[in-house]
């Protein structure tokens, strides 16, 4: 009878590994996207309508506690959170919370496309950091609102491409 009862409910636990299993195949957040640092040419996606700042102007970013993650957004008309941007070269990048009592930290892992590794800030701390390192940069942020329980933090992954041209 146990041997039966185990069996039975491997059946069901079956169904539920497959569907993890082909979810976390299909990549971040689940969306299917493909990491673009993973391309062999990342700097063919930047265009005008994914290119944040320039030598002159700065690039703001918001990064945020979303409702089931962090997000990432960078000041470019119409831009979705968590998506791939870029800048070029000489940029000055503020990273910025526009949510009250909210921290964050970005870890860019050994490939930093600023002088600095690690960035801290929040909603009231900006940091302020310029592009100096050319090519496709994978990062991680994290977000948490002050005083937050277990679960209230969360992360993404995502991408900035830092682009010559700049200066």
């Amino acid at each position: 009878m146990k041997i039966q009862r185990s069996f039975g409910f491997s059946l069901l636990l079956l169904p539920l590994l497959l569907l993890a299993s082909y979810l976390m195949a299909r990549g971040p957040q689940g969306s299917g996207k493909k990491y673009v640092c993973s391309e062999t040419n990342p700097e063919t996606m930047c265009n005008a309508a994914t290119t944040c700042g320039s030598a002159s102007t700065p690039c703001t970013v918001d990064v945020k506690r979303s409702a089931n993650a962090a997000s990432v957004t960078p000041d470019i008309p119409n831009a979705k959170s968590n998506r791939p941007f870029c800048v070029k070269v000489g940029t000055t990048v503020t990273w910025k919370s526009s949510s009250k009592n909210t921290g964050f930290v970005l870890d860019f892992g050994p490939t930093s496309p600023f002088e600095q590794g690690t960035i801290i800030g929040g909603s009231d701390r900006s940091v302020s950091a310029v592009a100096k390192n050319v090519g496709c940069h994978k990062f991680s942020a994290g977000a948490c609102v002050s005083g937050s329980i277990y679960g209230m933090c969360g992360n993404v992954d995502t991408e900035i491409v830092v682009i010559s041209g700049g200066q």
